[in-house]
């Protein structure tokens, strides 16, 4: 996806000074989705009818 402002000097000039923050954003974004689908599909660890862990809803 290409930023509205690509074509500014003013951004440009803001990520050569900043970096790209919304591609690392995205990038970060991207990495915490992987690791949740990850988490999301992994066996669950807690045996059913048993409370959970102290501390762990809270």
């Amino acid at each position: 996806m290409t930023p509205v402002f690509d074509d500014t000097p003013i951004y440009h000039r803001l990520v050569s000074e900043r970096g790209d923050v919304p591609a690392q954003v995205r990038g970060e974004a991207e990495r915490i989705r992987r690791d949740l689908d990850r988490v999301m599909s992994a066996p669950s660890s807690f045996t059913p009818g048993l409370p959970a862990p102290r501390g762990f809803f809270s």
